[in-house]
């Protein structure tokens, strides 16, 4: 299906193109299992053959794509977390949201928030770069109820900076363009360690003081 989507975009209309971008970038949020980092590569390749698509004009539509599709996930996952954290309004809901509470009390949420708040936006910002966990991060942000205006700047510019390498990449790989994802790797690798030990910080932060709290 990729080589498909590949061998059409060699002959598609700019504006065609545009809107592949646009689509491949949203949805690839929505729905993880997509690859959309290797179509906008080749994109980059595209610009390099001189055949009228433009670098800024394809830089805007995956970043409006990418944030879009963040943004989405993110407005859903603060729908989702209202509701397992109200009282249900029949036993299905009701049993299921006892069944999160298990896990993630409703005393605790509070402290949670703050915690994944200290780090929560510079995870957005980072998101673009994180190794297989960039549709955690949109959930978690919204479960959590990060700041809407504040999530949208980090997602928005998280995935400015990522296309931006993308695009370029291909560019300069030229025919060459699909060993992007080999330097892609060597991007996101230490910024996804990085990442985990912060998260593994918080948790362990999260776990000494409610002990504290329940002592």
């Amino acid at each position: 299906m990729l080589e498909s989507a590949i061998a059409w975009l060699q002959h598609a209309d700019p504006s065609a193109v545009y809107l592949f971008l646009f689509l491949i970038a949203f949805f690839e949020n929505v729905i993880p299992p997509i690859p959309g980092d290797v179509p906008i590569a080749f994109i980059g390749y595209l610009i390099y053959q001189h055949n009228g698509i433009t670098f800024v004009s394809a830089l805007l539509w995956t970043t409006l794509g990418s944030t879009g599709g963040f943004m989405l996930v993110y407005l859903l996952s603060i729908s989702l977390g209202l509701k397992l954290y109200a009282e249900g309004d029949n036993p299905v809901h009701h049993r299921f949201s006892k069944s999160v509470h298990r896990f993630f009390p409703p005393s605790d949420m509070k402290l949670l928030r703050q915690k994944f708040a200290a780090h929560g936006y510079l995870a957005v910002l980072a998101n673009r770069f994180l190794f297989g966990s960039r549709a955690v991060i949109s959930v978690m942000a919204g479960l959590m109820h990060l700041k809407a205006f504040e999530v949208f700047l980090a997602a928005l510019t998280s995935a400015f900076v990522w296309n931006a390498l993308l695009l370029s990449g291909g560019f300069f790989l030229g025919s060459q363009w699909q060993d992007i994802g080999k330097y892609a790797v060597l991007y996101s690798i230490p910024v996804s360690i990085v990442f985990i030990l912060m998260v593994f910080f918080s948790v362990w932060s999260f776990v000494r003081q409610r002990k504290k709290v329940n002592d």
